[in-house]
Formats: structure tokens, C-alpha cells, sequence
């Protein structure tokens, strides 16, 4: 039985224990800050968002091989797929966006000025 190559599982924890520890300062940064942020995490060329959506599709490309081999079951390779899939919509989605979360986190902070009016939320539904 073959061991888990180390260094590579040892990425994986630590790059999943950044992404927690910038979770935690999403939450607590200034809102000019935390969308700042966030618009860096949507970018469509070099954002974190798009690097995830590269390492499923990737898992995804990998997973069909093993399926084919008869070493995964083919449903992993399709969850992986849809996955993919999923996440690149998602991106897409957001990447409408992403002008408007820089144009605001370009916004100076002001403590004392009147916040805007809350907007009522839509939900849009797929399927």
C-alpha cells in the first residue's frame, strides 16, 4: 500500500488553515476593507475563487482517468465534473459584481456619515 505523498497533503492543511484564518478577518475588517477583499477573493483571472475552480477541475480531470482505469467509481469523476462546473457558474455570477465591490472598498472609510438605506434582499432561484 502506497503512502499519501506528504508534502502535497501538508499544502492542502495549510492552504485550508489560511483560507479559515481569512475567513475569520473577513468577519471583523471594516466594511471598505472586507470588500476590498472579497472583490480580490471574485477576481476572474487570478482570484482565490477561480484558483478552487481550477484545483476541482483538475480533481475532476484526474478522477475520470482513475474511472476509466476502474480505480474510482465513474460517480466520483461526475460529482467532481458538476462540481467544476458549479463553481465556474457561481464565478461567473459573481463576477458581475466585482466592479461594484471595488468601486465601494474604494470608498474611504466614515465613521460619521449616514450609512446607506437597507436594500431588500432578492433571492433568485436556478433550476
Amino acid at each position: 500500500m502506497s503512502h499519501p505523498a506528504p508534502y502535497p497533503i501538508g499544502l492542502a492543511d495549510e492552504i485550508t488553515r489560511q483560507l479559515h484564518l481569512l475567513a475569520d478577518h473577513v468577519a471583523v475588517l471594516p466594511p471598505d476593507q472586507a470588500t476590498q477583499v472579497i472583490a480580490h477573493i471574485l477576481n476572474p483571472d487570478d482570484g482565490l475563487l477561480d484558483s478552487v475552480t481550477g484545483l476541482v477541475s483538475v480533481s475532476s480531470t484526474f478522477a475520470k482517468v482513475q474511472a476509466e482505469g476502474g480505480v474510482l467509481p465513474a460517480e466520483v469523476w461526475l460529482a467532481l465534473g458538476r462540481a467544476a462546473m458549479d463553481l465556474d457558474a457561481v464565478g461567473g455570477d459573481l463576477d458581475e459584481h466585482r466592479a461594484t465591490l471595488l468601486r465601494f472598498g474604494a470608498q474611504p472609510a466614515t465613521g460619521a456619515a449616514k450609512p446607506p438605506a437597507p436594500a431588500p434582499l432578492v433571492v433568485r432561484r436556478h433550476r
